[in-house]
């Protein structure tokens, strides 16, 4: 069962090109934001400036909740996922790299803003802890959850 689920979350990622990202401000207020990502099965990659609320949110605390909505016609074809995990900024090169190739396979069209002056870019890696798989196709409001051995980001 969870080999089926985690294959589920895999895909719907795959499917998916925006995300909700929420991050916990200096007050503890949630803040969301809406990021494009890219994955290596259950593990997700996104990127922002260096300046931004997200990132200066995830210096302080690594907790993160995400939702990934598909596009669907009617109620009866709703999928998607929420999860909570830990998110950490990448530094070594090699890992950087990785993440910069899954974009560019996703987001083709990226290339043209990757020479763009301006701020730093900061990309983060965000290891799902826990994983609410919504989907409609089994039942009006179907979800299962999922538990995932990853380690966590200190």
């Amino acid at each position: 069962m969870a080999q089926d689920l985690k294959r589920d979350m895999a895909n719907i990622l795959l499917e998916g090109k925006d995300m909700t990202l929420a991050t916990l401000q200096p007050d503890g207020a949630p803040q969301a934001t809406t990021v494009s990502y890219a994955t290596d099965g259950e593990v997700i990659f996104f990127g922002c400036a260096e300046s931004s609320r997200k990132a200066q949110n995830l210096a302080r605390d690594h907790r993160v909740a995400i939702t990934v909505n598909l596009p669907y016609q009617d109620w009866a074809q709703i999928r998607g996922l929420s999860l909570s995990g830990r998110a950490r900024q990448l530094t070594e090169g090699d890992e950087i790299g990785r993440a910069e190739l899954l974009f560019m396979a996703k987001y083709p069209e990226i290339a043209q803003y990757v020479s763009a002056p301006g701020d730093e870019l900061a990309v983060f890696r965000v290891e799902p802890e826990i994983v609410s798989i919504l989907d409609y196709r089994k039942g009006f409001g179907h979800a299962d959850l999922l538990r995932l051995d990853l380690p966590a980001a200190d």
